[in-house]
């Protein structure tokens, strides 16, 4: 072995291969050594060449009608100072590319072009907006605007993105550039420190000041519910295209938060009085929402009823810091609202990046709806056969019911909130009719046999519940009057009247 070794050693191949492996080693580290030196100088140039701020920021410093923003320190001024340099142009792009690397390798180079060349409205900048905001900023999006009236109060800071105590007081748009800036001070921000309103969404929505571009998303984040619809029909109507996010509040599964259509959201109350709504206005689907399937039970947070003491001091409607706006704490586990945001921002970038979007149909209680239509084609055919004792056994073959699977979901989930309107239980639900029929059904349509059955005219019941109103009403003798208490009566007849407003726009 000795011997070999020694041979080896006195070969001049192996001391040529062996030289040449250490040369190509340090030219390599010498290679690597100089671009991290050169990356380390232009980051050092470019923080050092800064020029100190004697006076205070212009974007930091203004008065408003809520108040003034407190007074910006040394830190602040020169990332506001950066921030304007960066947005002229004056910033190395291979830093910016080098900052977006993990984005830029996963939506390709022409994925992230388009993220940075985006315009992002967001409406509301508290718990879920800001996380939204925060994503999209760090994420590569170049123009956002920021649309809030409230400001920073301790508690928000359970569930803001970037605020601080220091930021307590200042506006919520304010605290968001304050501190972004220092993050991504390329990113360009439009403030608008004022209320969304339907008569001022020309000018909140309008294009970029300078370019004309029009905003490539919106992001609905508001609590408010008149406001909420607002926004949400603008951008439908406009084509404009808007993602909303509803209730996070007293929710506490993030394995619950999904991503669907307006019209396929349920188990949550804030969506529930958006589609309402906007139903009446004539939109029922085509807008992307993030929600949450979870339910209330025992032992979980809810919204409780003003106290006693609060209605004695007036209107309610009197009580909030603007008209129209909540005066209820609602419970929120601060977690929450970040999960929202950070969906709601993944949805954009996605959107706009043109990333294969996979997300699972939400399918929420769609074979329930399945059988409770099939259950509704059944009473129906029995009550046509009752009403028309002399006729063929055959009078009902055939029968079609003008109801669909998305009327069953609207009048389950909407109207009856998914219970029983005799007992309020959830379980083993069927639709049928309220009332026993005065006259035959049966209608026939080129050829074609249908009932006169009407959205308004159906009741949600439990499955034992209903075998008895079919045998004591429907096929029976007996009145509603007969069977029912009179707050029972009352109770369901204005849900049917309810149901009957926004039948016309079926």
């Amino acid at each position: 072995m000795a011997s070999f070794l020694s041979r080896a050693s006195s070969s001049n191949h192996v001391q040529l291969a062996t030289t040449a492996i250490v040369s190509g080693a340090v030219v390599a580290g010498a290679i690597l050594g100089y671009q991290q030196f050169q990356r380390e100088s232009r980051v050092h140039q470019l923080k050092h060449s800064i020029p100190e701020v004697e006076n205070e920021g212009e974007a930091l410093r203004k008065l408003t009608s809520y108040g003034g923003a407190s007074k910006a320190n040394d830190e602040d001024l020169r990332n506001e100072e950066l921030a304007r340099r960066a947005q002229a142009g004056d910033f190395d792009d291979e830093l910016i590319l080098e900052q977006l690397a993990r984005n830029r390798v996963f939506l390709t180079p022409e994925g992230l072009e388009k993220l940075r060349n985006s315009f992002v409205i967001v409406v509301g900048c508290g718990g879920v907006g800001s996380h939204a905001t925060a994503a999209l900023a760090r994420s590569g999006v170049s123009k956002i605007r920021l649309i809030d009236f409230d400001q920073v109060t301790l508690s928000s800071l359970n569930r803001h993105a970037v605020a601080t105590l220091a930021d307590v007081g200042i506006a919520k748009v304010q605290c968001l550039y304050r501190r972004l800036i220092a993050i991504t001070p390329w990113t360009n921000f439009d403030l608008r420190l004022e209320k969304y309103w339907e008569e001022a969404a020309d000018r909140l929505l309008e294009p970029w000041k300078g370019t004309g571009q029009k905003p490539d998303f919106v992001i609905d984040a508001i609590d408010n519910i008149d406001t909420k619809v607002s926004l949400l029909k603008y951008c439908h109507d406009h084509q404009i295209p808007v993602i909303s996010a509803m209730g996070a509040g007293c929710k506490s599964d993030p394995t619950r938060i999904i991503v669907g259509d307006i019209g396929s959201s349920t188990d949550d109350g804030l969506s529930r009085a958006t589609r309402r709504r906007l139903k009446l206005l004539g939109i029922t689907k085509g807008i992307p929402t993030v929600f949450s399937t979870e339910k209330t039970g025992e032992g979980k947070a809810e919204l409780l009823p003003l106290p006693e003491e609060e209605f004695q001091k007036g209107s309610i409607g009197d009580l909030g810091v603007l008209p129209d706006f909540r005066v209820r704490i609602l419970p929120v586990l601060g977690t929450m609202p970040a999960v929202f945001g950070y969906t709601v921002a993944n949805h954009i970038i996605l959107s706009i990046t043109g990333y294969p979007l996979d997300y699972p149909i939400a399918k929420g209680r769609d074979k329930m709806h399945d059988s409770i239509l099939a259950a509704l084609q059944g009473s129906e055919e029995k009550i046509l056969r009752h009403l028309n004792p002399g006729s063929d056994h055959t009078i009902a073959v055939g029968l079609k019911i003008p109801v669909t699977v998305g009327d069953v979901s609207f009048v389950a989930e909407d109207i009856f909130k998914g219970r029983s309107a005799v007992t309020g239980l959830a379980t083993r639900l069927v639709l049928l009719r309220w009332r026993k029929p005065t006259k035959s059904t049966l209608l026939e349509i080129e050829g074609q046999k249908s009932s006169d059955l009407r959205l308004s005219d159906l009741v949600c019941m439990t499955k034992e519940e209903a075998t008895r109103h079919e045998r004591e009403i429907l096929r029976g003798d007996k009145r509603v009057e007969d069977v029912y208490d009179q707050e029972t009566i009352d109770k369901i007849e204005g849900l049917l009247k309810e149901t009957a407003k926004y039948e016309k726009y079926r």
